[in-house]
């Protein structure tokens, strides 16, 4: 399937490694540009050069008002934005200070609402773009080991739904995408983490995983980065122009629900 990306230039957050990484991958065999984004220079020199032709490299962090101004003047015509950078990190609910609860908000919620401000006014003057948030089957089913991170990603979720309500009837569609339980680089990295401390192997202790923690998984495993970066890159094409202000889930079947 043609999805008619060629030429379009597409900016993913957070696109080193993990999801952000497999998503720019996606749109860069769709014949996309791809503004790779990581914090350091070297990260992001490594996923360009990995990546190939069509990949751009923007070494910034885009979780602050002045690096989302730089990312803005280098490159004032994106086609796509995909808000992917985030962090997560479990701990109990009356360990978490003020300063975490900032601190999540402004990198998963505030960078994708700067972003998302700056690409607007272009993408309206050509009638056409895609803004997609990155969010999370959390933002439905709040995790008590993480509410921190869940509020966020309710959050990314509200904004997606707004900001398509304020762009009705023009060629600019938002939405926001849940994966479920993904194994990208920094969830692999803390469940075998995890598992040597239990001394387990990393599929033991994920079949024990969905049994005990996230029990309502359909598929019973991590999706892969592919397997969420497919759909994204679907939403970011001209044949998903009727779908806006959707939360597309990607979660395994996670959601105990079929709406």
């Amino acid at each position: 399937m043609d999805l008619q990306l060629k030429n379009r230039l597409a900016l993913v957050s957070g696109s080193t490694a993990g999801i952000g990484y497999a998503i720019a991958e996606a749109l860069l065999r769709e014949g996309a540009r791809v503004i790779v984004n990581g914090r350091t220079q070297a990260a992001v020199d490594a996923a360009v050069a990995k990546l190939g032709v069509g990949a751009i490299g923007f070494a910034g962090d885009l979780a602050s008002a002045a690096g989302a101004d730089a990312l803005a003047k280098a490159h004032p015509d994106i086609d796509i934005l995909v808000n992917n950078l985030g962090i997560f990190e479990p701990k109990a609910f009356e360990d978490i200070p003020d300063a975490d609860w900032t601190r999540f908000f402004d990198v998963n919620v505030l960078s994708g609402v700067r972003l998302s401000r700056q690409v607007l006014p272009g993408m309206k003057r050509r009638n056409w773009g895609r803004i997609l948030f990155i969010s999370s089957e959390s933002g439905i089913q709040i995790p008590a080991e993480m509410i921190h991170y869940g509020m966020t990603k309710s959050a990314q979720i509200a904004i997606a739904r707004g900001l398509a309500e304020s762009v009705a009837g023009t060629g600019i569609t938002v939405n926001s995408v849940l994966p479920g339980p993904t194994r990208s680089r920094g969830v692999e990295e803390f469940v075998q983490t995890l598992a040597n401390e239990s001394g387990q192997s990393f599929e033991a202790f994920e079949k024990e995983f969905f049994e005990k923690v996230r029990p309502t998984s359909l598929i019973k495993r991590f999706a892969t980065p592919e397997e969420v970066a497919a759909m994204v890159v679907y939403l970011a094409s001209p044949l998903a122009s009727a779908t806006t202000g959707a939360a597309v889930r990607v979660d395994g079947g996670t959601v105990k629900g079929a709406f």
